[in-house]
């Protein structure tokens, strides 16, 4: 028993010099946090427009029926254009809603469908959709694709690294010290570059529409990548 008792109190004050070392060990000297950014700003390069359509019935599978025969029809004549990366074609949206009266019992049905032209072709994305009769126009957005978009962020990369080192080079001789060390170092990139989803648009009737491509001008994206961390002063 006494073997015992004495082989517990040698662990707990061994415990205890071990956190008592811990508590006396120096906190860190001469330790600097810092951040740098580096941004780029570039041309974006990718179109996505968006079709759609609405249709109302009373009967919910017959407005289901009529929206699957739109979407059928616009996807047969967006694939006979497709290629990869210029012209991608994918559905989006799809809802089929009860519309009710005043006695609160279902009056009809009301659906929309919706197809997504999307790439880097931007005449061959508005030619195709206007060839697209039975969906209307409804939205456009623009964006980076994602080799512009990697191109770019390690440019942005690179700036922000740069900056990073002349940042603390010279915090260093302003505090008096000849140069740092390297201690940890996080990358974050904040890329504002993504596709968008296609914004809402006010479009004439498809009849004034019709085999006419909607003139398209893309803006410019940023793409930014920051560096943060803590050097050593030495």
């Amino acid at each position: 028993m006494m073997k015992k008792w004495i082989a517990g109190l040698a662990l707990g004050l061994g415990a205890l010099g071990a956190s008592a070392q811990l508590l006396t060990s120096p906190q860190p000297q001469n330790v600097l946090q810092l951040s740098a950014t580096g941004t780029v700003e570039v041309q974006q390069d990718l179109l996505m427009l968006s079709l759609n359509t609405t249709r109302e019935g009373a009967d919910a599978a017959t407005v289901q029926n009529q929206l699957k025969a739109a979407l059928d029809a616009g996807l047969t004549e967006a694939k006979k254009a497709a290629l990869p990366g210029q012209l991608d074609v994918r559905t989006g949206n799809f809802s089929l809603y009860p519309r009710y009266g005043r006695d609160s019992k279902i009056s009809g049905w009301t659906g929309t469908t919706e197809l997504v032209l999307e790439g880097r072709d931007f005449a061959r994305i508005t030619a195709t959709a206007a060839k697209i009769t039975s969906l209307t126009m409804g939205g456009v957005g623009f964006g980076l694709s994602r080799e512009q978009r990697a191109r770019v962020e390690g440019e942005a990369q690179a700036l922000a690294i740069e900056r990073f080192k002349a940042k603390a080079a010279e915090l260093a001789k302003g505090f008096g010290f000849s140069g740092y060390s390297l201690r940890e170092v996080s990358v974050n990139s904040n890329d504002q570059g993504s596709p968008r989803p296609p914004r809402m648009l006010a479009m004439e009737s498809r009849s004034a529409q019709a085999d006419t491509p909607v003139p398209v001008e893309a803006g410019k994206s940023s793409v930014n990548v920051n560096v943060s961390g803590s050097v050593q002063l030495r």
